[in-house]
């Protein structure tokens, strides 16, 4: 079940290779673009905060000079999201009471990719507090999907996957602390990667109630970004890390996956379940080695547990959850504990596995609703569960902070459908290898 694909355009790299070999210039791609979101955004509602005017002078400003060698995204159009600070523009999270709340410089992520040579359009839309998997807020209204507009792009990076998936834009960069890069990528059938914490740093992506104090990179939450093919991922990730990595992909013939389709209270719906199960098959047919059950996963019920409990401290800022309890430090540092004993667990698995195959979410995109998917229900093969237990699929690498890239494997009732490729700490590049390799045996024509 091959999955949908809404635009043919080229993506990051490839722009940037026709900018450098003179098929078209800076601005030419920059004007192109600008083009798209002007007739593709009044039914997606995806950039909301326009930049038009001073990527068009950049752009401009570009054009007959020769890309520098650390340039890779010399003339790139390209928009991130909502909530990283850009000089000049407002940061506001969704909220009304911070709606004219402009950034006085660049966040650092931003900064490391203008000078990579990239245009930024403008910002894409997010729930408010970004604690969503819709993307809609008082301020800038409703992202749709663009595969199916009654339904929703994903969150909180749900702009930013729909401005890619659409083809308005050919790359953009996100957050994750919930599967907010990877629920969106798998929603709206593009690539998405979650990044090791702390490897891009998110110096410039402050909740406006800080006033412009500059925070911290913060518990969980990472900076990843979402394209429409692996080369452009790792570009991306390149781009933003701190500091080196190791590159050393493993043939996926080599391999020995792991296949975790099940989580105790989450499970995943058929027309989840049946594009991945497809996709398994395939590569067992080309010859890889895949497991489905492992004797040294750690508690996944209790790392459920734990993750929410971290999450919902980290989301709060330490403030009382609805039931009037405020976590002390010694709640934080027993959750640490178990966040380093969970750690040491998937150690062992990744002793024995080279990767781990999950589901970004239990369902496909989910319809429009009023309410945060959290505070409601989710209908699984018409069963109704709790939507705050889809969060164990984005846990399930966040919690020991492991990096995850999801790609497109399939589609059921014209909805994409993803897999998210799970590795040890800091094998990023591998597991974006390792991605590309999955797909071209799964997406082969």
């Amino acid at each position: 079940m091959a999955y949908p694909k809404l635009t043919d355009q080229p993506g990051a790299l490839e722009t940037a290779r026709a900018i450098r070999s003179g098929v078209m210039s800076p601005r030419e791609a920059v004007q192109n673009a600008i083009a798209r979101i002007e007739h593709l955004d009044a039914h997606i509602n995806a950039v909301v905060v326009c930049d038009f005017e001073r990527a068009l002078a950049t752009a401009k400003a570009m054009d007959g000079k020769a890309p520098g060698a650390d340039q890779p995204l010399y003339g790139v159009p390209m928009t991130v999201k909502e909530s990283f600070d850009i000089a000049g523009l407002p940061s506001c999270w969704g909220h009304e009471r911070f709606a004219d709340n402009i950034a006085a410089r660049d966040a650092r992520l931003v900064a490391r990719l203008k000078a990579a040579g990239a245009v930024i359009l403008g910002k894409t839309n997010v729930p408010v507090d970004l604690s969503d998997w819709q993307s809609f807020n008082p301020v800038y209204g409703r992202t749709n999907n663009p595969h199916d507009h009654s339904r929703s792009p994903g969150g909180s990076s749900g702009g930013s996957a729909a401005a890619v998936s659409s083809g308005m834009v050919p790359c953009e960069f996100g957050t994750d602390i919930g599967g907010s890069v990877r629920v969106p990528a798998h929603f709206c059938g593009v690539w998405g990667h979650k990044t090791t914490w702390g490897l891009i740093s998110k110096h410039g992506h402050d909740h406006p109630a800080m006033g412009g104090q500059d925070g911290h990179d913060g518990a969980l939450s990472i900076a990843g970004p979402l394209a429409r093919n692996a080369e452009d991922i790792a570009a991306l990730v390149r781009i933003g890390a701190q500091f080196p990595l190791r590159e050393n992909p493993k043939p996926l013939a080599g391999c020995r996956l792991l296949a975790l389709l099940d989580y105790p209270g989450s499970p995943i719906d058929s027309a989840v379940r049946d594009p991945i199960e497809a996709a398994l098959a395939k590569l067992e047919a080309a010859g890889v080695t895949i497991d489905r059950t492992c004797d040294l996963l750690p508690d996944l019920a209790a790392q459920q547990a734990n993750y929410m409990r971290m999450l919902n401290i980290a989301m709060a800022r330490g403030a009382p959850a609805p039931d009037g309890h405020r976590a002390t430090a010694t709640d934080w540092f027993d959750l640490l504990d178990r966040q380093a004993q969970n750690q040491l667990a998937w150690e062992a698995v990744f002793a024995r596995y080279d990767f781990v195959l999950a589901p970004p979410a239990p369902v496909l995109a989910v319809p429009h609703r009023d309410e945060p998917v959290f505070r409601g229900m989710l209908s699984i093969d018409g069963r109704e569960v709790p939507g705050s237990a889809g969060l164990a699929w984005a846990g399930l690498a966040t919690f020991p902070n492991l990096p995850a890239t999801v790609l497109p494997i399939g589609q059921s009732g014209g909805l994409p459908c993803g897999m998210q490729v799970m590795g040890p700490l800091w094998s990023d590049f591998d597991c974006i290898a390792a991605a590309a390799a999955i797909d071209r045996i799964v997406n082969a024509d």
